[in-house]
């Protein structure tokens, strides 16, 4: 359906031949000829007389390269294609296929992208090939090679630090001494409250930000904590509804605005073609306003509206975000933009080379520091008092000057196939960047950047996205309501009783086949430099995909 919208025929020209060059040899091979290779591996008469040309590992490694699928539906293709971080993706790739135009293709190779990712096989590089519409295209066999080298050691880099917190966790479990926690309460179990669901429109007259905010609270005689959840990009406030009833059914009032500028109406402007940012810039520092402002009028409120009045306690608030909103809320907890990291990351040559998509983002934040020094971007809210971020972009917007800077408890959790916010570098070394304790670092093995959200919520015409996309949802949940609801009892709502669910122990006593669940309560840059076999700071590649 997304297709037409852009221009795209499913009936487009296919390429029938491939023209790739390997050293200083041009290979003439058909379409049929690489796709039957790729599928059977049989090395037929077409494909036989250059096998003294390409070695036959590196032969077995093209068939590879040509099946490697990466989980993505053409909606989201043509999301991220139809701006300027996927521009930068698209150049990168042109270096690989090329047609006979002068100039790269780039209308071309993006029609092709998007109809491959709608292919049974899923997008593939073959898929690619043979969606192209052109007749013929060449194929760079070198530096496709090249590139899948060096996607390889940063993948497996990933792994390694993803097996190096499992294996971290299993020690900080076996030196606690374990409760016996089929004696203590099921946290899966919703909590005995009933509470009130308001949808409340504020209007911040200042930024021209119309704020529909949800507002959940507790049938309790004391006034009740505050927890905020901020969504993440293309979403709104009915993505963590689960999470929200779940912790006001244990006392605490809950805040779940919807940010104007980064929700599921803009993401159908980009869609539709009425925007051409997926977020504008100034939503780095507009998200946390946001929340800053809704405190205040609740504040206000607090102390007139019949509907609060005295029933919030506006002092001890947690913050709760996923993606873009993991950010918002590290942002709120202490974390400042690092500008001198931004410029440093964010040079055109290095942006060229990475596969990281979310530093693409990350990187338009710099644009703020044009109209103001460094010193006006310090976003922190002295009222929140402890932060949980689930797959947060963090390592070039904060890095480890930024990240430092946070002195509340903080809870970041991360999934090891996530392919927007690589978990190595925007989760695994972050993390140990904070300088503050308690930290904890919650890993997902086996969950995706949509594990904790599901999938589009359709009554907001919410991109629905494929099931290998999202993984195993419904644990996911589970996962959020069991860890949160500790996290914030302990540190907003000061009820030490929670602390036994909040560590490695409790962690590995429910964690399930589908979707594995680790904590960990220290890693530092040593022992991951150690694992890595990198110096100072940072992996060999800080932009490190995740499989």
């Amino acid at each position: 359906m997304v297709l037409p919208t852009f221009g795209i025929s499913n009936s487009v020209l296919a390429a029938e031949r491939i023209y790739a060059s390997y050293s200083a040899l041009e290979l003439s091979i058909s379409v049929s000829t690489l796709e039957n290779y790729a599928k059977t591996g049989v090395i037929n008469e077409d494909l036989a007389g250059y096998q003294q040309y390409l070695p036959l590992q590196q032969l077995q490694e093209l068939r590879r390269i040509l099946l490697n699928r990466v989980k993505v539906s053409p909606v989201v293709v043509s999301q991220l294609l139809y701006t300027p971080q996927g521009e930068f993706l698209l150049h990168r790739l042109a270096q690989v296929i090329k047609t006979s135009q002068p100039e790269p293709g780039l209308a071309t190779l993006r029609s092709a992208l998007i109809l491959a990712s709608g292919e049974s096989g899923g997008l593939t590089l073959l898929n690619v090939l043979r969606k192209y519409p052109t007749s013929s295209i060449r194929l760079d066999v070198a530096e496709t090679l090249e590139i899948a080298t060096e996607l390889e050691k940063l993948v497996n880099q990933t792994h390694q630090a993803i097996a190096a917190v499992s294996e971290k966790s299993k020690i900080e479990a076996a030196s606690i001494s374990q409760p016996n926690f089929s004696q203590l309460p099921d946290l899966q179990v919703p909590g005995k409250l009933k509470s009130q669901k308001y949808t409340l429109k504020f209007f911040d007259s200042t930024r021209n930000r119309l704020l529909l905010t949800d507002v959940y609270i507790p049938n309790v005689q004391n006034a009740a904590p505050i927890i905020v959840i901020s969504h993440g990009l293309g979403l709104d406030s009915s993505n963590f509804q689960y999470l929200a009833t779940h912790l006001a059914s244990y006392g605490f009032a809950v805040v779940v605005p919807n940010h104007p500028g980064s929700d599921a109406k803009q993401l159908r402007s980009l869609l539709n073609g009425r925007a051409i940012e997926i977020a504008e810039p100034s939503e780095f520092q507009d998200r946390p306003l946001d929340i800053t402002y809704i405190l205040n009028q609740l504040q206000k409120g607090n102390q007139s509206d019949s509907r609060f009045k005295g029933r919030l306690n506006l002092q001890q608030v947690g913050v709760f975000g996923q993606s873009l909103g993991g950010y918002t809320a590290l942002a709120l907890a202490g974390a400042k933009i690092n500008f001198q990291q931004l410029k440093q990351d964010c040079q055109p040559a290095a942006l060229q080379k990475t596969w990281n998509m979310s530093l693409l983002l990350q990187c338009r934040a710099l644009e703020l520091s044009i109209s103001k020094s460094d010193k006006d971007y310090n976003l922190r809210d002295e009222r929140v008092k402890a932060a949980i971020a689930v797959n947060p972009i963090t390592s070039s917007i904060f890095g480890k000057a930024g990240l430092s800077q946070i002195k509340t408890p903080v809870m970041i959790v991360s999934s090891s196939d996530d392919t927007v916010a690589p978990a190595l570098s925007e989760q695994i070394l972050p993390f140990s960047w904070l300088a503050n304790s308690p930290k904890y670092l919650v890993m997902l093995v086996g969950g995706t950047h949509f594990s904790t959200i599901g999938n589009g919520n359709p009554a907001n015409q919410q991109v629905a996205l494929p099931a290998d996309m999202i993984g195993d949802a419904s644990q996911a949940r589970r996962y959020m309501n069991v860890l949160s609801l500790p996290f914030f009892q302990t540190y907003i709502a000061v009820r030490p009783q929670y602390t036994p669910y909040l560590n490695a122990a409790y962690t590995q006593s429910i964690s399930s086949k589908s979707l594995g669940l680790s904590l960990v309560k220290s890693l530092n840059t040593t022992e991951l430099a150690q694992l890595l076999d990198t110096k100072g700071d940072k992996p060999a590649k800080k932009n490190s995909p995740t499989p």
